[in-house]
């Protein structure tokens, strides 16, 4: 008989002592040591990586959030931010020796200040729901990503999201006026508030799209809009997606700038009419979705506009809503594309980079070659209007090899949106899916300004760690704004 080895019981007991500690700090049922029940949060919405987190702790107030990650910081404990999970990217991916620190139990509207047009809430509140606490009065959040149902305002800052409306009103960053974070230290700040501007450095804008580097956001300040007099949406189809491609150029380049213009291929679009019937036409290779809002005057001027130009880049079929329901419906189709697409595919991978807008026929083009070139469908759906992509690889994982094409797919896409002067993520983030791929856009020196910024505001490296930066890094010690030298490569990451 063979000796099995006996277990590693100094681990066993740090994690033993964590877990305790965590209990003290958020007591109940707010930390979940059990494996069974740490399943749900063993990946984000990019599931083809999983690993059970070494604790998950759900703290309901600021201060215990505080406590938790100063006792993380004094202890070297690792800590990975989740909101409700919906990431693409990886960003929430766990650690096997962090704490994972869930913020889904922040879930209220703390203020609602229509004097000031802004809206206090926590970041469990999710997207719509900011929405839903105003329309009352006739306003609204502007940023509406597909997955605005579930996805929160926590998450949104984090990823900088953005959605089919941010073309004329802008992405997160263009609509969150403050924020309440907790440091790795434990330390409370807060930067912005309800004012046009702050004093100061600029940290707002460093926060967000940070992708859970810097701190733990405990409060959001959103700003809101009211709702537009007047709103309709043309459905216009095209024989070819370059003549879509041409259209979105030409609209823009004729300085209308609509309040969403998205765009769907021939295989997006019948997975969606099947999905949602939506009444989108079914012999097309492309669809635009372009909305135009404002007085009912400069509506219907700009629709006529619009027509024009889609009528010179040869589009077949369009159509304009003439209520609010059908509007709603042509919008109903592209919200609901991502589940449309799971019900003709076992497996897709999102994907998300950006191009300048003038490169998207080119583009398109070679996503075909490249599509022929690895043997896997490919369906688009995207912000056509801001070059913000969003093709799905459609996989099967139970088939061999075809989980691994579908990355290097992907790869390839993102090389060639930088390659046209574009960048490689656009609202989903880095995370551990582009993190490899970020030498393609930065040089060292790069990286290294921007691992400095991390270091700053994390000297020791705990805060969601392996996520963005291609390697491991050692920051410096307290107070030192200095990168090491020393590199690791980072091992594979746990695949389902």
């Amino acid at each position: 008989m063979v000796a099995m080895p006996a277990p590693d019981t100094s681990v066993l007991s740090r994690r033993e002592a964590i877990v305790a500690a965590l209990r003290a700090i958020v007591p109940g049922e707010g930390v979940i040591a059990n494996d069974v029940a740490m399943r749900p949060y063993e990946s984000d919405g990019l599931t083809a990586y999983r690993q059970l987190p070494m604790v998950v702790v759900l703290p309901e107030t600021t201060a215990q959030v505080s406590k938790v990650l100063s006792y993380c910081y004094e202890n070297g404990v690792k800590v990975v931010p989740r909101g409700a999970g919906t990431s693409l990217s990886g960003g929430a991916l766990p650690l096997a020796d962090g704490v994972l620190l869930g913020l889904g139990k922040f879930n209220k509207v703390l203020e609602i200040d229509y004097a000031n047009r802004a809206v206090v809430a926590q970041p469990g509140v999710t997207n719509l729901g900011i929405t839903r606490a105003v329309e009352g009065k006739g306003f609204y959040y502007a940023p509406d990503p597909s997955s605005q149902i579930a996805c929160t305002i926590g998450g949104n800052v984090a990823e900088n999201s953005g959605g089919v409306h941010c073309l004329k009103y802008g992405l997160t960053t263009n609509n969150v006026l403050g924020v309440e974070m907790v440091l790795m230290t434990g330390e409370v700040v807060r930067f912005g508030g309800k004012h046009l501007d702050a004093e100061g450095y600029d940290f707002l804008s460093l926060i967000i799209g940070s992708e859970g580097l810097l701190g733990v956001v405990t409060e959001v300040t959103v700003r809101i809009l009211k709702k537009p007099e007047t709103a309709r949406a043309l459905l216009v189809g095209f024989p070819t997606s370059e003549a879509a491609g041409d259209c979105v150029a030409k609209i823009i380049g004729a300085g209308i700038i609509p309040g969403g213009m998205e765009m769907m291929d021939r295989p997006a679009i019948h997975a969606a009419e099947a999905f949602v019937k939506a009444g989108y036409p079914l012999d097309v290779e492309a669809l635009l979705i372009v909305e135009l809002d404002g007085p009912e005057a400069e509506v219907d001027h700009l629709i006529d506009r619009v027509s024009s130009i889609a009528n010179e880049c040869g589009s077949s079929t369009l159509r304009i809503s003439n209520n609010e329901e059908e509007r709603l419906r042509f919008w109903a189709g592209r919200k609901a594309a991502f589940p449309a697409v799971g019900r003709i595919s076992p497996d897709y991978y999102c994907m998300d980079g950006t191009i300048p807008r003038a490169k998207l026929p080119l583009v398109l083009s070679r996503m075909r070659e490249l599509s022929e070139k690895y043997g896997l469908l490919v369906a688009n759906v995207f912000h056509a209007g801001d070059g913000n992509l969003h093709p799905l690889i459609l996989y099967d994982a139970n088939k061999e090899g075809e989980l691994k094409r579908a990355e290097d797919f992907g790869n390839d896409i993102l090389r060639l949106c930088v390659e046209v002067g574009g960048v490689l993520t656009g609202e989903h983030g880095v995370g551990v899916e582009k993190r490899d791929l970020m030498p393609t856009m930065f040089t060292k020196t790069d990286l290294d300004q921007q691992l400095r910024v991390k270091c700053a505001f994390d000297d020791k490296g705990l805060l969601n760690p392996g996520k963005v930066f291609p390697e491991l890094h050692r920051c410096a010690e307290m107070g030192r704004m200095h990168v090491h030298g020393g590199k690791t490569a980072f091992p594979d990451l746990p695949r389902f």
